[in-house]
């Protein structure tokens, strides 16, 4: 079975299930992905009751937004299983697996999940994962866990606990080095790199997290989670191609068929050479640019 295309999540919007505050808002913020959150957003005793309030929640999204449903779901098994059973639903997109331990954990995730959209009556490998590595052990077995499973369409970091698992501070330095590993795992098993270069948890200063999303863009990343409205725009402008980028990669690929058609390889324009590596690019920009276009329905 051919695999699905990447969604277009540039931005993903935490929202706990349980806070109606939050939740009636939800639509209205521009958002690629709605994350509705199970996990740490969600205090122990109240993780039961906010499983119950998935499907409703789920319902109204339907309804009130255009984007994508995901549900971010809590480790350890016990809680996952209970969180699967809640969130295996008609219009959600995507389950956000929190703290991948391996391969061979979403393997059984996924085992569990292909079980309730058989006895749901739902498309077999239609709802996919989002996987979240957050210590240096699954660390090392990125590019393992990278191709454990079909569902799996994006990899991220989770910054904060992973500085944590190594006694370290999520500085730009300190997640560098992993964010990177993170992209080079995702891209070599053709998933999606999600995240930015540094943590998501300052959204005090939206000029300094817009640098951050632009440099983002620039190593590879194609999104992020916000925990906060603010950060949005910031996203959604950041992980699009620029009209101006656009429009020279339209050049780029105009000209690369004219020199293809004069028997040529590569050519110059503007003053530099133009050969197959550049080529490539402007195509995947421009594959990138009609995909958001179709997402925002232009």
């Amino acid at each position: 079975m051919k695999p699905a295309p990447h969604p277009v999540w540039r931005s993903g919007l935490f929202v706990p299930v349980n806070v109606e505050r939050f939740l009636a808002k939800a639509g209205e913020r521009g958002a690629d992905a709605i994350q509705l959150d199970l996990e740490d957003s969600i205090a122990p005793a109240d993780k039961p009751e906010a499983r119950r309030k998935v499907e409703a929640a789920v319902e109204r999204l339907r309804r009130e937004a255009r984007s994508d449903i995901l549900v971010r779901i809590n480790q350890p098994l016990d809680d996952a299983v209970r969180d699967l059973e809640a969130a295996v639903l008609p219009g959600v997109a995507a389950i956000m697996v929190t703290k991948v331990e391996g391969p061979d954990h979403l393997r059984l995730l996924d085992e569990l999940v292909s079980r309730l959209e058989q006895k749901r009556g739902l498309p077999e490998g239609g709802i996919r994962f989002l996987g979240l590595i957050e210590a240096p052990g699954p660390l090392a077995q990125a590019h393992a866990i990278a191709r454990a499973t079909p569902r799996l369409v994006g990899l991220s970091l989770g910054a904060e606990d992973y500085a944590t698992a190594i006694g370290g501070e999520p500085t730009p330095e300190v997640l560098l080095m992993p964010k990177q590993q993170i992209l080079q795992a995702a891209t070599a098993a053709g998933l999606m790199p999600m995240g930015t270069i540094s943590t998501v948890a300052d959204y005090s200063d939206i000029p300094a997290y817009t640098e951050v999303v632009r440099r983002s863009a620039a190593f590879g990343f194609v999104g992020a989670s916000a925990i906060h409205p603010a950060q949005i725009p910031a996203l959604n402008a950041g992980f699009s191609p620029s009209p101006e980028a656009v429009a020279r990669a339209e050049r780029i690929v105009a000209a690369d068929r004219e020199a293809a058609a004069q028997g040529r390889g590569s050519f110059a324009l503007d003053g530099k050479m133009i050969d197959i590596p550049i080529v490539q690019r402007a195509e995947r920009l421009l594959a990138r640019a009609r995909a958001i276009a179709a997402r925002e329905g232009k």
